[in-house]
């Protein structure tokens, strides 16, 4: 048996399509309760699937090379242009996507260069200054490097969230909050929910 013969699989661009399919179907409503969780499930499930492409590298079932590279597949999946006829769920897909670029870096970022010094809430503070400033790429190497620090372990202060002005900091700490919970309960999300 070959290498290839056993390869694991972290995320699919099926997965990734069944809960297309799913929203396509649903009447989406961000007010309501239960769109705001299918939506936060399809989130946290991309998350997931990065925090197992992490563990395996941790359990040494992976090298390094092939954690960015299996990083980067589901991130090419999850990031890709969605076409719907429904302008409003595109946006919504859009938003979970946005959230979610961080937390691709960060694994990635952790992976190839580990963990930075510092602490989550400052580094978000820092993100919110320089959106502040228009300087989104300082922003998101801010938000990133909070990442690895959630992967490392340390927690993300939810109240930290809450304290921020909406934008793309906010999303990305969305985001980031989704891959803390990936973290601590790394269970695959029912895509049927």
């Amino acid at each position: 048996m070959t290498d290839d013969d056993a390869v694991e699989t972290f995320y699919t661009d099926e997965r990734w399509q069944n809960w297309l399919d799913r929203l396509e179907e649903e009447d989406l409503d961000p007010e309501n309760e239960d769109s705001a969780r299918l939506l936060l499930n399809l989130q946290d499930d991309a998350a997931i699937a990065v925090v197992k492409v992490l563990a395996a590298l941790d359990d040494e079932r992976i090298d390094e090379d092939r954690a960015v590279e299996e990083i980067r597949t589901v991130r090419d999946i999850v990031l890709a242009d969605v076409e719907f006829d429904d302008e409003d769920k595109v946006m919504l897909i859009d938003g979970v996507q946005t959230s979610l670029v961080p937390v691709f870096y960060a694994a990635e970022e952790y992976v190839v260069g580990g963990v930075v010094e510092g602490d989550v809430s400052e580094f978000v503070h820092a993100a919110a200054d320089a959106e502040a400033n228009d300087d989104l790429d300082a922003a998101l190497g801010y938000v990133v490097q909070a990442g690895t620090r959630i992967i490392d372990g340390e927690a993300l202060d939810i109240d930290l969230v809450e304290e921020l002005e909406y934008g793309l900091v906010s999303e990305w700490v969305n985001g980031l909050d989704s891959l803390q919970s990936a973290i601590e309960d790394p269970e695959v999300v029912e895509e049927e929910g």
